[in-house]
């Protein structure tokens, strides 16, 4: 990350000085490396929101990837994915949003093939 990238990270979760350098940030970091970023979309991912660094691996980020996958996607999509719209697995409810979402694109005669 360059300077303007920290600079805006840390402007918009000043909590990210919080967390533990181990036990949060570089597990999360490896973590995104391991589901097929490289280093710009992990920069990409932690400048344009910066609170995934907060989230639980194991609580909250590996079920909505597991739940991604679970709809077909590989791991190239899903990191793509979590580049393009990161909010999506720190922030929004899989149970109260992104399954209904589903199961209504499903009820329009959506499936796996399309």
């Amino acid at each position: 990350m360059d300077d303007s990238q920290v600079a805006k990270t840390i402007t918009n979760f000043p909590q990210l000085m919080g967390c533990s350098l181990d036990e949060n940030l570089k597990p999360m970091v490896q973590w995104l490396k391991e589901l097929g970023m490289d280093d710009s979309q992990v920069a990409k991912t932690i400048t344009n929101f910066p609170q995934l660094m907060g989230c639980s691996l194991d609580e909250n980020l590996k079920p909505m990837v597991q739940w991604l996958k679970e709809l077909g996607m590989d791991d190239s999509q899903v990191a793509k994915t979590i580049t393009m719209f990161p909010n999506l697995i720190g922030s929004v409810s899989l149970e109260e949003n992104l399954q209904p979402k589903v199961q209504w694109l499903k009820e329009l005669g959506m499936d796996d093939s399309q």
